[in-house]
């Protein structure tokens, strides 16, 4: 079941989690729960964690922390008591040397006692605000994902950890685009305002109608290509480490926190 066959759009974060949990919602959950936090996930073990926080910390911008989990906990505590990661996402993504090897609607079989889950920052939490302030957003209204793309811009590498950040595009009517980033500027736990407007070329990206995860949503005449930081951008760094194993979400199937969105403007990353 996706959003076309639920409205979710003004839903409770734990009514929609109970969908996800009893497998009747598998979809993106852009324009879900409009006002609550939404988050990327990764998990890896724990040998791992300290790095990758670490490199979290060093690229807040696609990668601003919301909360980790401690070693072999599921339970988002912080920002979702009562909560699962391992089954409380419409759809994950399983991580083999590098390679997808599957995405399933729960990772309960595949769960480790020293899995660490880390929350990240999403800009699907951005899209209530920009919503109220009128700004138009095209990919809410086909009903699609919303197109990410990798591009040429390096993290900043901490240990075994390096690799090119992914940004999420919407199309932005030129006399909105301003506007737009004003609304996002305020909030960095949803990678807050554009990393690039209008120039997809100086992200190494030549194309907008196929972008690397989500759906195609090229811009209008009258609309500008603007880009985000994104949450997906550990995946892409994933795919360059190679590590045994690790586990993320679906691009565009976040986790959907309690937390309102109201109650993080301006709030940066915990150091």
């Amino acid at each position: 079941m996706t959003s076309a066959d639920l409205d979710l759009t003004h839903a409770a974060p734990a009514e929609v989690r109970s969908l996800i949990r009893a497998g009747r919602f598998t979809g993106p959950t852009s324009g879900l729960c409009l006002g609550h936090l939404q988050a990327n996930l990764a998990i890896l073990p724990a040998e791992a964690a300290d790095e990758f926080r670490a490199f979290c910390e060093a690229n807040g911008r696609p990668m601003p922390l919301v909360e980790v989990t401690a070693p072999g906990e599921p339970e988002p505590a912080h920002v979702a008591p009562g909560a699962d990661l391992r089954t409380d996402l419409p759809r994950y993504r399983v991580y083999r040397h590098g390679e997808v090897a599957g995405e399933p609607t729960d990772i309960r079989e595949l769960w480790q006692d020293d899995f660490v889950g880390f929350l990240l920052g999403c800009s699907f939490s951005a899209e209530n605000r920009l919503l109220e302030a009128g700004v138009r957003l095209r990919h809410l209204e086909a009903g699609r994902n919303v197109p990410m793309f990798i591009t040429s811009v390096a993290c900043t590498p901490v240990g075994r950890f390096h690799g090119p950040m992914v940004v999420s595009m919407r199309p932005i009517r030129a006399d909105q685009v301003d506007l737009a980033t004003r609304v996002t500027a305020e909030l960095p736990l949803a990678h807050g305002a554009p990393v690039n407007i209008g120039e997809p070329r100086e992200l190494g990206i030549r194309d907008l109608e196929h972008p690397d995860f989500g759906d195609p949503v090229p811009p209008l005449e009258g609309e500008v290509p603007v880009f985000w930081a994104c949450g997906v951008t550990p995946q892409a760094v994933l795919m360059a480490v190679k590590p045994p194993l690790a586990i993320t979400h679906a691009p565009g199937h976040m986790f959907i926190a309690d937390t309102p969105e109201c109650d993080v403007i301006g709030r940066r990353p915990p150091a």
